[in-house]
């Protein structure tokens, strides 16, 4: 496989975490609900799923119940993680910004605390094969095709799929767009926000362990995964909060970030260590240019909703 085909692969791989975080962020941003707490969802949702592998990694039990639960405590992490951002700005209506922006900042810090005090010899070293089936025994590009890359597919599918062609996507729009006018048709805004961010931070934090125990398969993977939230979020604009438009937009993402990594193998090219960081800038470059982009081109449909991030008070109706 030349060189080129292995970084192409490669690029889908990596942006499977971007595009687990975006699809959950726009599920989020489409009932009205501005996350900034992915960051710290993805580290929290890593963390879960490795703690499950943890406790149970010596048992015997079949390889496809390993995958399934792993998978299981990530999600179930991300989705309470939701459940306290939720409460906070649905039942509480906290400021939805200062709320995610403490999110990230408590789900890196415990992030980090669970991780350090696991054997990463358990939750690790074995079930990483497990999660490149059908790629395992691969050693280019292609082992990082495994379970969790055709479920991020699967999941933005179906994602876009509710979202446009369903009574229930047609009503979270609603509640996204103008929450007292959902309300008054008899739509339950409460409900759909809160479903909205505990499932789409369920879905966010398969992205942090997907990176975790698939992608990188490193014990200092964690340790990056903050940073990789945020162009989460940022891919959201990118992709004009399509659900499948995160497809496209996250192998871009993954090919532009890992640009630095690959051109500095390229001989004829010389690439500095000074120069390594602004070529890791390319994907916000990419954001702001189709922010500009979007904002004159001014179409309602590549906007974000009206509502965003801002509170619902049924009494101002």
């Amino acid at each position: 496989m030349s060189i080129w085909v292995n970084f192409l692969i490669d690029s889908l791989a990596f942006g499977a975490t971007f595009m687990y975080g975006s699809t959950g962020e726009i599920l989020s941003e489409k009932a009205g609900q501005l996350n900034l707490g992915i960051p710290g969802v993805m580290c929290m949702g890593g963390a879960g799923g490795c703690l499950v592998l943890n406790l149970i990694g010596k048992s015997s039990l079949p390889g496809f119940l390993i995958v399934l639960l792993g998978i299981l405590g990530s999600f179930v992490m991300g989705l309470l993680m939701g459940l306290i951002y939720s409460f906070l700005t649905v039942s509480l209506r906290a400021n939805q910004n200062v709320t995610g922006l403490a999110m990230t900042t408590f789900g890196v810090g415990l992030m980090k605390v669970i991780m350090a005090k696991m054997d990463d010899t358990v939750y690790l070293v074995g079930p990483k094969q497990l999660y490149r089936w059908p790629f395992a025994g691969r050693t280019d590009a292609l082992q990082y095709l495994g379970v969790m890359f055709f479920l991020a597919v699967i999941i933005a599918l179906a994602a876009s799929y509710v979202l446009f062609r369903t009574k229930v996507g047609l009503h979270l729009r609603a509640v996204g767009e103008s929450p007292a006018t959902a309300d008054a048709m008899g739509v339950n805004v409460s409900r759909y926000k809160y479903c909205a961010s505990c499932i789409g931070c369920g879905i966010a934090g398969l992205g942090g362990f997907y990176y975790i125990i698939d992608y990188m398969a490193s014990t200092e993977a964690y340790k990056s995964l903050e940073g990789l939230g945020w162009l989460s979020v940022a891919l959201v604009i990118f992709a004009l909060w399509r659900p499948h438009r995160t497809i496209i937009g996250s192998t871009v993402f993954g090919f532009l970030f890992s640009c630095s990594s690959y051109i500095s193998n390229l001989s004829w090219i010389t690439v500095t260590m000074a120069t390594k960081p602004l070529l890791k800038m390319l994907p916000y470059l990419f954001t702001i240019l189709v922010l500009i982009f979007t904002s004159i081109r001014k179409k309602r449909e590549d906007q974000p909703p009206q509502s965003l991030g801002l509170p619902y008070f049924r009494e101002d109706r």
